[in-house]
């Protein structure tokens, strides 16, 4: 998954507007103004879209643990220059204070039942044994669950249009 799908996801599961966005990322102690966040938003195709960097997603994603758990006492977080889908789904559980279950249950709501032991091999340090690279299919699965958990009402949303 890219970056912008990532954040296009997230702004759409919690109904993040443009305002909270521009707070979510001052807690991560960066400035954005909303013509980034409406470029990093855009389509692929648009004129006006631009890719969103892990730096820049990092960045989201440390101030949506700050906005969702409160802010950390001691120095910042330090945004990572390199992100990953087991960093992003890492960062995602933090923030939600999500267990191993509630990932699992999320990924059945998604129709991508995982093992617990398939789940936790997401959050062990690359040169475990048993670390297992997160995949695009997973990410979106785990996205999609947690679309259809937070927002039961909602009519189906294809990412696709």
């Amino acid at each position: 998954m890219t970056n912008n799908d990532v954040m296009r996801r997230m702004r759409y599961i919690f109904d993040i507007n443009d305002s909270k966005m521009i707070d979510i990322f001052a807690q991560a102690l960066v400035e954005v103004s909303r013509e980034q966040i409406s470029q990093w938003l855009k389509k692929d195709d648009d004129s006006d879209f631009i890719r969103c960097k892990d730096i820049d997603l990092a960045a989201f994603l440390n101030g949506f643990i700050s906005f969702k758990r409160g802010k950390k006492e001691g120095p910042a977080v330090e945004n990572e220059q390199r992100l990953n889908n087991n960093a992003v789904l890492r960062k995602i559980k933090i923030a939600l204070n999500l267990q191993g279950d509630d990932i699992e249950s999320l990924l059945e709501l998604a129709g991508m039942p995982l093992s617990k032991h398939e789940i936790t091999a997401f959050f062990r340090k690359k040169g475990h044994k048993n670390y297992r690279e997160c995949k695009d299919q997973v990410l979106r699965n785990f996205l999609q669950g947690l679309l259809l958990k937070t927002r039961p009402t909602e009519p189906a949303f294809s990412w696709d249009k």
